[in-house]
């Protein structure tokens, strides 16, 4: 790792694993407040267009079989542990590098979907599942780029990854991701934005 992702990742983990953490149990908690009385109204049910109740009641919410944000609660407090454990000075094996790069690339293709799901099918924004959209994202390239420089997927990989993506640079590709997101939900509910200014 280049010395900013040293210096970064162990807390970015944390961070994001104690968020995504409480995002998810809250998720969890409205949930189960709306599969006991369908008439409930989550506390995240803010307008037409930011509402988690009418997301909540898709297949989306349940594409496992089970709620989403059950998934959260396994896999937040893992990269809480690991980022405690890495601020603590321990040393991770290969093979838990690589299966929590497994996890953060599954999370990041269901946070994908879900995102198209919202934008384009639901047509609704959960607030919370936001906020599990913005921890991801950055926990899945920062883990990437901490694998490919120490060499974990294999020396070519290293090369064309970590090597290119400089110390200067790695937030460009950040930036980039959160831009197109804000960009596609600025547009797809550009006509609800506009009406609130009008």
């Amino acid at each position: 790792m280049t010395h900013p992702e040293r210096r970064l990742l162990p807390w970015l983990l944390l961070v994001a694993g104690v968020v995504g953490t409480l995002a998810a149990f809250v998720l969890t908690v409205e949930k189960i407040a709306l599969l006991t009385d369908s008439s409930y109204v989550p506390s995240c049910s803010l307008n037409p267009v930011l509402g988690c109740g009418s997301v909540m009641r898709t297949d989306e919410a349940d594409v496992f079989g089970f709620p989403n944000p059950l998934l959260g609660l396994v896999g937040f407090p893992v990269l809480a542990a690991t980022g405690a454990a890495l601020l603590a000075g321990a040393r991770l094996s290969r093979w838990y590098w690589l299966a929590l790069q497994g996890g953060v690339t599954l999370g990041l293709g269901l946070v994908g979907w879900l995102v198209f799901e919202s934008l384009y099918r639901i047509n609704a924004l959960c607030p919370y599942c936001m906020v599990v959209w913005v921890v991801v994202i950055p926990v899945f390239w920062y883990v990437t780029l901490a694998n490919a420089a120490a060499g974990r997927f294999g020396a070519g990989v290293r090369h064309h990854l970590a090597v290119r993506v400089s110390a200067r640079h790695h937030g460009v590709v950040l930036t980039a991701i959160y831009s197109v997101v804000v960009v596609l939900v600025g547009h797809r509910f550009w006509d609800y934005w506009s009406s609130l200014v009008g």
